[in-house]
């Protein structure tokens, strides 16, 4: 079998159980064979190279290192997880601090190493800031950075905040708005499953006792093979707005990613929708001006000598 590009793909934290997911998925997609395993952590990378090793891939160099110009040098594509675990009783956002100085320098790393990378697919958490301070000193454009997501109808911020639309789903070709307080989905029962996708995540970890992996995993690969010119991602997915609206954010929308990189559509639903995906607006914000006032990013007016492709 094939691959679908002969370019180089570099895993960012692929010590840990999303990285070290990652490399497996896009091995067994058959992305490209030239994959890259970056993590500061060189004796559990070593151990997920061996690993991968064992499995025999066929027609593939998987290489290494704890060097960071090494791995992104010459990579055209790039997808990290490289930041802090979310743990029991924590928040996304309470890995602010920390893992935006991680995506600071993540960002200029790629303006150093590989300004030419043709996409990057950012998910450690709050993703949607993080990506964002990737965008900034990256100096790509806005289309060449995309931010984890993939929750169906669910836009805004990735975290307890997002806006879950009803009106933009269907089931079997009909609205679900429209079966919602009906006997095929009772009002009570659309409410438990709207609070299911909301803490989703936070499920999983109080299951597990640990933050998902297999799912981000899976789905950033999906969203780089797009990138790379496979089926494209239809997923919401996080990207960078300044339409107006929703202004100098990166945040779930309705999107296409493929290989001219990630766009979006606006999102139109009900009046109380709207305001739930305002809210989230809002909410994101308050992080993005947090991490500014901490210094990690420039005030928004200055985005723009930053990244000249950032209005």
């Amino acid at each position: 079998m094939e691959f679908l590009t002969n370019e180089k793909l570099t895993i960012v934290g692929a010590a840990g159980m999303i990285g070290s997911n990652m490399a497996q998925t896009a091995l067994m997609m058959r992305l490209t064979p030239h994959l890259c395993l970056y993590d500061p952590y060189a004796p559990a990378l070593e151990g997920v190279a061996e690993e991968l090793r064992h499995c025999a891939f066929k027609g593939v160099d998987i290489t290494f290192t704890s060097d960071v110009k090494e791995a992104l040098t010459g990579a055209s594509y790039i997808v990290s997880s490289g930041g802090a675990a979310r743990k029991a009783g924590m928040t996304r956002e309470d890995l602010l601090k920390g893992n935006a100085e991680i995506a600071a320098r993540f960002g200029k790393d790629i303006r150093s190493y590989c300004p030419d990378v043709k996409h990057v697919v950012v998910v450690f958490n709050p993703a949607d800031i993080t990506g964002l301070i990737v965008l900034l000193y990256s100096g790509l454009k806005p289309s060449q950075v995309s931010t984890l997501a993939a929750l169906d109808s669910t836009y805004g911020g990735h975290g307890e905040q997002m806006a879950v639309f009803a009106s933009t789903t269907k089931v079997k070709g009909t609205p679900l708005a429209e079966l919602i307080g009906t006997e095929k989905l009772p009002a009570e029962d659309w409410e438990k499953i709207r609070q299911q996708v909301v803490q989703g995540g936070k499920h999983i970890i109080d299951l597990r006792g640990r933050s998902s992996f297999q799912s981000p995993a899976y789905l950033s690969i999906e969203m780089i093979a797009a990138a790379m010119g496979g089926n494209p991602f239809t997923w919401p997915a996080g990207v960078y707005l300044s339409d107006g609206k929703f202004n100098h954010i990166l945040m779930a929308m309705e999107t296409i990613l493929d290989r001219s990189g990630v766009h979006y559509n606006p999102v139109y639903g009900t009046p109380e929708e709207d305001k739930e995906l305002e809210r989230s607006y809002k909410h994101l914000c308050d992080l993005r001006d947090e991490v500014i006032s901490m210094g990690i990013i420039p005030p928004v007016s200055e985005w723009n000598k930053l990244n000249k492709n950032i209005e």
